[in-house]
């Protein structure tokens, strides 16, 4: 299994970032998919849910803002993230599963700052 991270970046308050994650060695199509968050001194913070009928599910903090998302042709899932706040600095990782997945990525860093 394979999971790996791109899109993380430095963006002011209320800016947008698109975080993508490529996956391999699995059937993509039937895995649920997620992301979640560690910020600087915290815990891993499950963000998102999208499960293989494309239902999903969102951390109350973050629902409105973010959109999780899947392209199953690609073995690709996308995390937008709109209307981004400072506390949202964190490194964002996604995973094979939901909220406790069983395989993680790297992660990407992103920072929410003026």
């Amino acid at each position: 299994v394979q999971l790996v991270e791109s899109g993380g970046g430095l963006v002011q308050p209320g800016g947008s970032l698109r975080l993508s994650c490529a996956a391999s060695g699995f059937t993509f199509s039937r895995s649920a998919m997620s992301w979640a968050r560690q910020a600087p001194g915290k815990g891993l913070e499950w963000i998102s849910t999208i499960n293989i009928d494309g239902s999903t599910y969102y951390l109350d903090s973050v629902k409105g803002r973010f959109t999780i998302s899947r392209d199953n042709a690609k073995n690709t899932v996308y995390l937008q993230m709109n209307r981004l706040k400072p506390e949202d600095t964190a490194v964002y990782s996604c995973g094979m599963g939901g909220r406790y997945a069983s395989r993680r990525g790297q992660g990407t860093q992103v920072t929410v700052s003026s």
